[in-house]
């Protein structure tokens, strides 16, 4: 099933498949998530989906939805 995932401030649109990763994702979109040690416990890479912030590393597109956001935000003190 294809997702349509969004990823914002910059508005870019991209098709995923339901549990493909999401940095994969990003980075065919041509968005550079910040990451650290790839495992979740840095939380570098941490985005909000759908407003629940979520470390992108270990996250896949979920399913059950037709379109997903993904806010990415920058930590300054990473």
């Amino acid at each position: 099933m294809s997702v349509q995932v969004q990823f914002l401030p910059d508005d870019v649109t991209a098709t995923a498949e339901v549990g493909e990763p999401l940095l994969d994702v990003a980075k065919r979109a041509g968005i550079d998530i910040p990451t650290g040690c790839l495992m979740g416990s840095c939380h570098a890479c941490e985005v909000e989906l759908d407003g629940q912030a979520i470390c992108s590393c270990i996250s896949a597109v979920p399913p059950g939805k037709d379109k997903i956001t993904i806010d990415l935000y920058i930590d300054p003190t990473w």
